[in-house]
């Protein structure tokens, strides 16, 4: 399915030390935000109270929240949980008040909003060495994806395909972590998630264009082309491709960004990002890096092997 042809290859490779001129300064911003600033961790990787409270009714998320920021809990996560009457309640970690004292003050806010009748039904605290092992695990997670992603790339096409695209998806990974650093927006276990899901999106485009790619150097009348051309060709081929599937999915996320409420703000602020970035990464991060890294026809096109005739 297109929605429309380009009938004249665009000369992409012919920018290509431009686009990742680019890519490198971004990166490397990315690396000096997250360094400087670090990462605005949520209650799940720092610690803190967890709290269930129950309405008689389906309380305004918004109201409990501006009521528990004008208490003096700016940083507090209010959500849905199960149904629209029972909110889970996340309140990161104090020096000065213990578990008690914020699930205390918590409800004599929540009961002070006007509107139906709230009731505790838990409180849980969450320590910091469960937040370490929550980060541990997720760094864990996104290490075998990445050898995982590697390791198809490889079998499935060759070695520079797989190593150029692994250094495409590892750009797109360290900007969206640079953005939430730069902004100190809050990464959460939602974020994180996002963060795996553009992994396996760039991927699939890098997938598609690599496998134009090898279609294009395999094509018989295509093999005068050269190794920029080939790139070029791929790239210009599947951009109707790459309009139709990422248009499509960015409608849905911006959805989930306009309408989702505040547990969803920032996991799709997470895939727009990733979404923006991966196209970028896996057109122009992607195919200048395989074409530096020596991709030629040759690896591609199987050589034929001449039996000899068997002597009577």
């Amino acid at each position: 399915m297109e929605l429309f042809r380009i009938k004249k290859d665009i000369p992409f490779m012919r920018h290509a030390l431009w686009f990742n001129a680019i890519s490198v300064g971004t990166f490397l911003l990315a690396v000096f935000f997250l360094f400087h600033k670090g990462l605005h961790l949520s209650v799940e990787f720092t610690g803190g109270t967890v709290m269930e409270v129950t309405y008689t009714e389906a309380p305004q998320l918004e109201t409990l929240r501006d009521a528990l920021s004008q208490a003096g809990y700016v940083d507090t996560q209010v959500q849905a949980f199960g149904s629209s009457r029972d909110i889970m309640i996340r309140v990161p970690n104090r020096a000065s008040e213990n578990s008690n004292t914020v699930s205390t003050r918590v409800m004599s806010t929540l009961s002070a909003v006007p509107g139906p009748k709230v009731e505790l039904r838990r409180v849980e605290f969450v320590g910091p060495q469960v937040g370490e092992e929550l980060a541990t695990d997720g760094a864990m997670a996104l290490l075998v994806v990445i050898l995982g992603i590697m390791v198809y790339l490889a079998f499935r096409f060759e070695w520079r395909f797989a190593l150029s695209t692994v250094i495409a998806n590892l750009h797109d990974v360290i900007i969206i972590l640079g953005f939430f650093a730069l902004f100190q927006w809050e990464f959460s276990l939602p974020v994180l998630a996002a963060v795996l899901a553009v992994l396996g999106y760039s991927v699939n485009e890098s997938v598609v264009v690599f496998d134009r790619v090898r279609e294009t150097f395999r094509n018989s009348r295509q093999r005068g082309l050269t190794v920029p051309q080939v790139l070029d060709h791929a790239i210009t081929s599947t951009i109707s491709r790459t309009i139709i599937t990422h248009g499509s999915t960015q409608m849905m996320v911006l959805s989930m960004f306009f309408f989702g409420g505040a547990s969803l703000h920032y996991f799709a602020m997470a895939l727009t990002i990733g979404i923006c970035f991966g196209i970028y990464s896996s057109v122009l991060v992607a195919c200048p890096l395989a074409m530096w890294l020596g991709v030629s026809r040759e690896q591609f096109i199987k050589k034929k092997v001449e039996k000899e005739e068997a002597v009577v």
